[in-house]
This record gives structure tokens, sequence and C-alpha cells, in this order.
């Protein structure tokens, strides 16, 4: 599978901090059901191995990555519970390398162009910025990339449904990684609903899927809408029962309009244009 790719269609690493093994499956299906079957189990409690297992075990499907991973111990042990890739909040070379030997993905964090150049010098061509807003926030990080024509980002630290979409939308990130619908207090409170729903609401911001107009063109009735990714549109309007390809495909209405959110009096051709 490719890890990376992956990723980037789904566009959002929920970053999670559990030390409730019990609660992993709940976590999973609510992350799943919300359209982002994805987690970022961070290596800050000491049983975040168990979670990562327990996520895995129940949704076999789903990318489970480990996060906070500090030293190559910890990397073994998010390996060995079935973690698909590993994320630290720096750059440790001996991590990186370690990752590299067991053919396991990993992005490692960098703040600055000298960070970046040594996982360059690693092999790496993916990095976590972070913490993202802190360090300077997308325009630090849009400067940064321009020395660095190869490298993408995947931004973690401050991010919000406010500035989720304004990150999301720049070409050079893989994914953003964000805690905010995986609260502290939700997983306290087992408030999965909770977590689901704020799931699917930031995957809404990201795609930013606005309509332009409803029209007829050459015979048909036609939906022109504007999105910024395509090809993270084309996922998660899949996940939610609705396959597409770019060429213009008509659509019964009672199928897109529970997608597009829209009431529809006849059966459509969608048509994206850029944002």
């Amino acid at each position: 599978m490719d890890i990376y790719g992956e990723i980037e269609k789904i566009g959002i690493v929920p970053v999670v901090v559990m030390d409730e093994p019990d609660d992993a499956a709940q976590l999973a299906k609510a992350l799943s059901d919300g359209g982002v079957p994805c987690a970022e189990v961070t290596f800050r409690t000491p049983r975040a191995a168990e979670v990562i297992k327990k996520m895995t075990e129940a949704y076999p499907e789903m990318l489970v990555g480990a996060g906070t991973v500090l030293n190559v111990e910890q990397a073994k042990k998010a390996i060995a519970a079935g973690a698909t890739f590993i994320v630290s909040p720096g750059l440790n070379p001996e991590v990186v390398t370690y990752c590299k030997e067991q053919n396991v993905v990993v992005i490692p964090g960098c703040a600055n162009p000298t960070n970046v150049e040594e996982a360059m010098r690693l092999g790496l061509d993916v990095v976590k910025f972070f913490p993202a807003e802190q360090a300077g926030g997308l325009s630090m990080m849009k400067a940064m990339s321009a020395p660095y024509p190869g490298i993408r980002f995947m931004p973690t630290g401050g991010i919000s449904e406010k500035n989720l979409f304004d990150y999301a939308s720049y070409n050079k990130v893989v994914a953003c990684g964000g805690s905010f619908m995986v609260k502290k207090d939700f997983l306290e409170k087992k408030d999965f609903f909770q977590v689901m729903e704020l799931t699917k609401k930031a995957v809404d911001i990201m795609l930013n899927v606005k309509l332009v107009e409803i029209k007829k063109f050459d015979g048909e009735n036609r939906i022109v809408m504007s999105a910024n990714n395509l090809k993270r549109v084309m996922y998660h309007w899949a996940k939610r029962g609705l396959e597409f390809d770019v060429d213009s495909i008509v659509y019964q209405k009672d199928q897109i309009q529970s997608v597009v959110g829209y009431t529809l009096e006849h059966d459509v051709t969608i048509q994206f244009i850029a944002q």
C-alpha cells in the first residue's frame, strides 16, 4: 500500500492522546464513520502501543500510525503493535534510519531549513511541519518550501477548524494533523458521537466544495461546482456512496443530492472547476 498516497487522499490525520485501550475500537469506528479512517496515536501515554493494537485489530483497513516517537525503542513497540507509519516531533536520525530499514513510513518534525536538509540527506521527501502555528504558520511553511521543491509537508500544531482549509489547500501539504476532533474531554466522556460529527465537519471544511451554478448544457442538466483538490473530493464522496471520475457522468438526483446537500429536480451531470 502507498501509505503517503492514502494519507494524502484522506487529507486529515487525527492526533490521538488515549490511555484507555478498551475505548480504542469505538474511537476507530467514530473516525472511520466520520470519513477519516486514519489516526496518529501519540506515545504521550504509557498504553499507546495497546491502543494502536486494539485499533488495528478492530479496523484492519484503517491507517493507524504512532506519534511522538522519540527513540528507536518506541518505534519498535509501535511497529510491533501494528503502526503503519511513525511520526516524531523532531528529527531523530536514528529513528528515521530504523524505520527506513523496516520499510515503515516515517514523518519527522521539521521547523526550519536545517531540519529539512537533514531529512533530505536521510532520503525523505515528506516531513512534519511542527509546531505549525507557533513556528510561523502557513506563511513560514510556504517560505521554507520555496528552496526545496521536492519536499512536502504535514503541518501539525495549532491546526483547527479556522485554518484547516488554508493549510490543506496548499499544494505542498500532504495532510494536516490535528486534535480538535478528538479533544481530551470527548475521550474522557466517551462522547464518540461528537468525535464522528466533528470529523465529518472537518472533512467538509477541508474539501470546501461549493456550488457555482446549475444550468442546461448541450441538452443536459449540469451542476458546476468548485473544488481545490479533486482527488480528495473523489475519495471522500466515494466513502459517502458516490463514485465518479473526472469525465462528465450523469447521476440520479436522489443519489447526488444526499452528497452535495442540494435539492434537485432532475438527474444531473457534475462538472468541477478549480477554486
